[in-house]
């Protein structure tokens, strides 16, 4: 009885997880096209003060692949270095997402490191 309720809930798992996959897999975040994007340039100030930092960047991306709208979801501790962050990928083109398989405004998501070398 063991074993046969453990097939029974891998059974169940197996198509819980499909019908979850299938439910999704017709919606896709934003990827950014990192050919037709400059890296940030870091401020001047921001390297004199040696500032570093992660900023986290939210980018509403619209169906043609450009930023419609972007934000600081995080801010690295410096507002020049998040500010020229933002301005930098806000630029850049991205292969759109998609909602129900179709082109959509979607949010992306982008992580940037401010180190010196």
């Amino acid at each position: 009885m063991n074993a046969r309720f453990t097939t029974l809930s891998t059974l169940v798992s197996a198509v819980l997880l499909t019908a979850a996959a299938s439910a999704f897999a017709a919606d896709s975040a934003p990827v950014l096209d990192s050919k037709s994007c400059d890296q940030p340039k870091y401020p001047k100030a921001a390297l004199m003060n040696e500032e570093t930092g992660t900023v986290s960047m939210g980018l509403l991306v619209g169906p043609d692949g450009k930023v419609v709208e972007s934000k600081v979801e995080k801010s690295s501790g410096s507002k020049s270095l998040d500010k020229a962050a933002l301005a930098a990928y806000s630029q850049c083109k991205f292969k759109p997402g998609t909602k129900d398989g179709k082109a959509d405004q979607v949010w992306a998501k982008i992580d940037f490191v401010w180190k010196l070398e």
